[in-house]
């Protein structure tokens, strides 16, 4: 695995954790002027990765990269494929009125869009069907293609691909959801999803095999 590369709030975590550890995570979000479950991913990926510790009721404290321990080691072999989700699809003709309906049934903040190949085309978020349901548009007479996000222009990520680098991928790219795809000669197949609840699920796996 490479080196890991971290983002500038990650950054910014380390040195209020150096500085004042330990120190809780609400305690982070209240200098960093943010919310506790925006930091959360963050704090996951710098726990996972070594560079800070966490003990329950005390708080996270600056432990520094520790590459020898089996922290670690367990940290990179996390694979996208160990916590991904089933994916929710619609095809790239349904009307912006049924892509609403299928996210409130499926519970999820982002839909991926799919050709007649079954292979992904585009991305749909909560605020491209909002923005769309605003007015007085008729949302059976306007298909999702129209308002869509487009390949190229998503970021995905593989079944092999390293957790803590997806995460990162997912961070940096301030989204909700990355979609896991199989590359295949006509495109690519929609296999799975990546959330920032994957990201959480996955550090509390690590906490039950690990002393955190």
């Amino acid at each position: 695995m490479s080196p890991i590369e971290l983002n500038k709030r990650q950054e910014e975590i380390l040195q209020i954790v150096k500085g004042n550890g330990p120190i809780t995570g609400e305690q982070i979000a209240d200098r960093l002027n943010l919310t506790r479950a925006t930091l959360r991913p963050d704090l996951a990926i710098l726990t996972m990765a070594g560079f800070l510790d966490a003990r329950p009721r005390v708080g996270y404290f600056y432990s520094g990269k520790k590459p020898g321990q089996d922290i670690t080691d367990t940290m990179n072999n996390m694979k996208v494929k160990d916590f991904q989700s089933i994916p929710v699809v619609v095809r790239e003709d349904v009307s912006v009125y049924d892509a609403i309906s299928q996210m409130f049934l499926d519970d999820v903040g982002t839909l991926f869009v799919v050709d007649k190949n079954s292979c992904l085309a585009g991305v749909l978020s909560r605020k491209d069907l909002l923005r769309t349901s605003l007015g007085n548009q008729d949302l059976n007479a306007i298909p999702v293609h129209i308002i869509m996000t487009r390949m190229p222009n998503i970021t995905y990520c593989l079944r092999n691909d390293s957790l803590i680098q997806a995460a990162n991928r997912l961070i940096n790219q301030q989204i909700d959801a990355l979609p896991v795809v199989e590359e295949q000669p006509e495109g690519y197949k929609v296999v799975g999803r990546l959330t920032k609840t994957n990201i959480t699920r996955a550090f509390l796996s690590l906490s039950e095999n690990h002393e955190l």
